[in-house]
């Protein structure tokens, strides 16, 4: 069986995880702490980030080398299109939603949970103390702007990344516009790509990532409410819908995920 070493929140795990849905195929997540669980990873793959695909004695990093290596060995339902142009456009589009939308939706949630409390306790596991979630939605905006210097995401960092999401949201609204899917009538690795790397702009609606209920549809201020991406969202929830295994039923890749064990 296929197996994924995943965090749950990474949204190039959840591209991982879209893709192996809409192909129908069976894999098991397991969730890689931060810090020791990445050690072990290193020492299996040579590689501390996720998502890893195991498939039998192969390790396969990066989610867009994931998509292709799918694709060859399991060509049920392909995710990249033969003709020249669309092929193309599919590429251009995973590139974008790779560097863009991945990359700068970090700093968007980031900007989201330093300016809103009860966002930020929400975001804790529903197994995290009562006493812990309360200290988590105490600590002070400042601090967390000074944590965010620290990793790089100072204020003017955010308000670009936010005005470049924005961007990307107009331009994919407006392709959206008179089309089922990004590149027309079927769905492609664009579309996996693109509303996979969007979840930490807005959750779905709909148990699909192992988090408390309340999050389900919520996301980031000005971008997940606005009625201008409305389309967009709608188009992304629908996608899902259509493609995406909810966390329900005995299936491998419905489970929780297992912790990485170190031997």
């Amino acid at each position: 069986m296929l197996e994924l070493y995943q965090w749950e929140l990474s949204q190039y795990s959840e591209k991982v995880r879209l893709i192996l849905d809409y192909k129908g195929l069976d894999y098991r997540k397991i969730e890689v702490t931060p810090g020791i669980g990445q050690v072990e990873l290193f020492r299996l793959t040579g590689q501390k980030q996720v998502p890893v695909l195991k498939d039998g004695s192969r390790y396969i990093v990066d989610s867009t080398e994931i998509a292709k290596y799918l694709d060859l060995e399991y060509p049920e339902r392909p995710l990249i299109p033969t003709d020249p142009k669309k092929r193309g456009a599919c590429l251009l589009i995973e590139e974008l939603a790779d560097e863009s939308i991945g990359v700068k939706g970090r700093k968007a949630l980031f900007a989201a949970i330093s300016q809103d409390q009860n966002f930020r306790k929400s975001l804790l596991p529903t197994s995290t103390p009562d006493i812990l979630k309360n200290l988590v939605e105490g600590v002070p905006r400042d601090i967390l702007t000074v944590l965010g210097f620290g990793v790089g995401y100072s204020p003017d960092v955010i308000k670009s990344a936010i005005a470049d999401l924005k961007q990307d949201l107009e331009a994919l609204t407006l392709l959206l516009a008179d089309s089922p899917y990004l590149l027309g009538d079927e769905p492609s690795l664009a579309d996996l790509a693109v509303a996979g790397l969007s979840i930490l702009l807005k959750f779905p609606d709909g148990p699909y990532l192992n988090l408390p209920a309340g999050l389900q549809g919520k996301g980031v201020p000005g971008l997940a409410d606005n009625p201008d991406y409305a389309l967009f969202f709608e188009w992304r929830d629908r996608l899902y819908a259509q493609f995406r295994k909810p966390l329900i039923g005995n299936s491998p890749s419905a489970s929780r995920p297992t912790s990485i064990q170190i031997e």
